[in-house]
């Protein structure tokens, strides 16, 4: 007797034998098809997966290979070989400078004060282009150049505070000097990329980049200096970099770095190397520069300024202030008065007028067209020595 079926019933014996192995086969065929289709749905994900991990390598690729060629088109390779060949032109200057202090018992005693600027090195016999103020009132400068290539004791040849220009030299007799090349300052653009080297906080030979922000700034920053003509840049300058090369990319120097805003982010301004050529000349020539000067403290004359003054004239230097014992107050000028001509040359500003007594010599007369009280009168006027402190 079989433990499922009655053995006389062999016919539903065979027939559920047959249907059991039909259910295990197809259980088994079903499993046998799950793997299969798993096994192709796993190749599948894989061959999925590597496909986006390629996709994600080309475009990590395409990506590098457009951050070089952006960097191409910043011109960072020519940065690099622009700091690399000018960069030892640029030097670290520092200065003892002694203060007098009086305690509480007003007992009297020195201090050294040290300081910290830039230069640049303007040709090989040692000369260097600094700042005024980096050396004005130093007992002693010394000149480190680049990359730890020597340090020398420099002698000051000549300044002016006018412009906050000075030159100094230090003895180099044996060593090659790197000299930087001059550029034109009359060549820049604003927007034109610009590269400030100097020496910030005592950081020899630190790089900023920016571009040209602006041209022919004014700054009345500093009571001696007349900071005009400015350029200014975005590139980031610092207590140090005073004196410093402001480059273009072609490894020009274009200004000498002077100043800044201290409450401003991301202004500096330079000196135009063009005006730095002109005093750096005469400077070495002469030991300092003689200007003539008229005594009159004016502003431009404008629409708007003419308007609120009840004005005829649109142009002229209109005198707010005429300095006691100068050449303006000799020559009988008075405050509310407008310059018209000098010599019959047209002024039509303080810019006119600087420009105009660049022609001229000390002990010269001139003879100056002014407005007053609605009426135009001629007065004769002898230039004299601009002293220092005007």
């Amino acid at each position: 007797m079989s433990f499922f079926f009655a053995e006389d019933d062999q016919t539903g014996f065979n027939l559920r034998v047959y249907l059991i192995i039909a259910i295990i086969s197809g259980l088994v065929g079903a499993g046998v098809l799950y793997s299969a289709l798993s096994a192709v749905e796993l190749s599948q994900d894989e061959a999925e997966v590597e496909e986006e991990i390629v996709q994600d390598q080309e475009q990590e690729q395409r990506s590098k290979e457009y951050q070089e060629a952006s960097y191409q088109e910043l011109g960072q390779d020519q940065i690099v070989d622009v700091v690399k060949e000018v960069g030892p032109g640029i030097v670290r200057i520092t200065t003892a400078k002694e203060r007098v202090m009086y305690d509480f018992f007003t007992r009297k005693r020195e201090e050294r004060i040290k300081g910290e600027g830039s230069g640049v090195i303007y040709n090989s016999e040692g000369y260097i282009i600094t700042n005024n103020h980096v050396i004005e009132g130093a007992k002693e400068i010394k000149v480190f150049l680049a990359e730890g290539k020597g340090e020398y004791k420099a002698k000051v040849i000549g300044k002016d505070p006018i412009t906050d220009l000075a030159v100094i030299k230090i003895d180099s007799e044996g060593t090659e000097l790197p000299v930087p090349k001059l550029g034109d300052s009359k060549q820049l653009k604003v927007g034109q990329k610009a590269i400030a080297i100097g020496n910030p906080y005592g950081f020899s030979n630190t790089v900023t980049v920016g571009v040209i922000s602006a041209l022919e700034r004014r700054l009345p920053i500093q009571e001696i200096a007349e900071l005009t003509d400015m350029i200014q840049t975005d590139a980031a300058i610092n207590p140090g970099n005073s004196g410093g090369g402001l480059l273009n990319q072609q490894g020009e120097v274009i200004g000498i770095n002077t100043a800044i805003i201290e409450q401003a982010q991301g202004i500096g301004f330079a000196i135009p190397i063009n005006l730095a050529k002109e005093v750096v000349t005469e400077l070495i020539a002469e030991g300092e520069i003689i200007r003539p000067w008229i005594g009159i403290y004016g502003g431009d004359v404008t629409p708007d300024l003419s308007e609120s003054y009840e004005l005829e004239h649109q142009t002229g230097i209109y005198i707010f202030q005429i300095i006691a014992d100068s050449p303006a107050a000799k020559s009988g000028l008075k405050e509310g008065d407008i310059i018209l001509e000098i010599d019959q040359q047209e002024v039509t500003g303080m810019s006119d007028l600087k420009e105009l007594l660049q022609e001229y010599e000390v002990n010269d007369k001139v003879e100056l067209l002014t407005y007053r009280d609605d009426n135009l009168i001629t007065l004769d006027l002898e230039l004299k020595e601009r002293p220092i402190n005007k």
